[in-house]
């Protein structure tokens, strides 16, 4: 134990004389943070909008007005003539509403007044909000005239996140893609510099042993992740108001499994490659695409599609979502997320071992 924590103080001694190095330790996680934070949002706000009114009438009118009324729609300067579809073309709208000529004399009648929404299919997923939000937008409307009051008046309640705070899902998932990145990062460095600079060849010569040596190493950045992980928490509660919901323990306990996860990735890619720009685009590759697009950051598990599905299943980033976002939104605590914290103990022994196995091999015989 002495000869691993002499083995972190050095590591750490070094770690604290490379003012550059300490600045990115600080400055990149929290930048990431602000940028993620911030520059995500998954909710289409503000989309230009259009209205053919062909009937003109008080009704027609308050139908059309009614999708301005959300915060999701803005309206498109047109004077309702020509083809809407140029509209469309020109990316000027990236809807049209068209209301027939006899709109509310159909409703009066009660016969179905079809109107037409030409939508945007470039993407995919927004042409699909803003035809929700469009039936939506309808259904309000004839809930409000009494001559078409619906039969079923639904009541539906959002759970865990009422207010619709996107920040709520979004910066928990930026602490796990922090943590999946700098300190593997700094980690990966700081192994290869050895390489490098040629005193690893003394640690394979001395009587420190593999093990010891990565212990002592990986410890000081340990310690380095846990004051990045402790900064990104309090920058969140500070700038999104993210609070805890429930049970503090089992973030508590995940943190520290995931950044030691983290940090024998990050010894994985040190012993693997021979520069300090090869373990940069190693754990850029490896680890943040991976983070940011196979651990449900943004896009569901469920929509990755087969084989990456399975390599989802290696992401520790993946399980550390589980549990942020059950400390700052669910709040079931260990009932709901159990299995994460082991699975990412099982990932940092599987590293660790890979590491020490790469490093033994390159060790000299004692």
């Amino acid at each position: 134990m002495k000869r691993i924590f002499a083995q972190c103080a050095k590591e750490l001694t070094q770690f604290r004389r490379d003012r550059l190095t300490v600045a990115l330790a600080v400055l990149l996680p929290m930048a990431t943070l602000l940028i993620f934070g911030y520059a995500i949002r998954l909710e289409a706000n503000n989309i230009p909008l259009a209205v053919q009114d062909l009937e003109g009438s008080p009704t027609s009118r308050a139908y059309g007005q009614r999708f301005y009324a959300t915060n999701q729609f803005v309206p498109v300067r047109w004077d309702g003539r020509g083809d809407p579809e140029a509209l469309l073309d020109a990316g000027v709208a990236r809807a049209v509403v068209i209301i027939p000529a006899d709109f509310s004399r159909r409703l009066e009648a009660n016969k179905v007044a079809p109107v037409q929404a030409l939508i945007d299919g470039t993407d995919s997923n927004n042409a699909r909000v803003i035809r929700n939000s469009i039936r939506q937008v309808t259904n309000f409307y004839l809930s409000t005239r009494a001559d078409t009051a619906p039969a079923i008046a639904l009541r539906s309640r959002l759970w865990f996140n009422p207010g619709r705070e996107e920040a709520l899902y979004i910066v928990p998932g930026v602490f796990a893609v922090v943590l999946a990145i700098w300190p593997p990062l700094l980690m990966a460095i700081a192994m290869v510099r050895e390489k490098e600079q040629g005193t690893i060849i003394q640690v394979y010569a001395s009587s420190l042993s593999a093990v010891e040596f990565l212990l002592g190493k990986g410890l000081a950045y340990f310690l380095v992740g846990v004051a990045q992980a402790v900064a990104v928490f309090a920058l969140g509660a500070v700038l999104f108001g993210l609070r805890l919901a429930g049970d503090p323990t089992p973030l508590v306990v995940g943190t520290v499994l995931m950044l030691v996860a983290s940090i024998a990735f990050g010894l994985f890619i040190g012993t693997r490659t021979t520069s300090q720009s090869a373990a940069v685009q190693a754990v850029a590759t490896s680890g943040f695409l991976t983070a940011l697009l196979l651990s449900g950051f943004i896009y569901p598990l469920s929509n990755i599609p087969f084989p990456l599905s399975l390599v989802s299943n290696i992401v520790p980033a993946r399980y550390f979502i589980e549990i942020t976002r059950d400390a700052f939104v669910r709040g079931t605590g260990w009932a709901g997320v159990w299995s994460a914290p082991l699975l990412l103990a099982v990932l940092g022994g599987v590293f660790f071992m890979a590491s020490f196995r790469n490093l033994k091999r390159m060790q000299l015989p004692g």
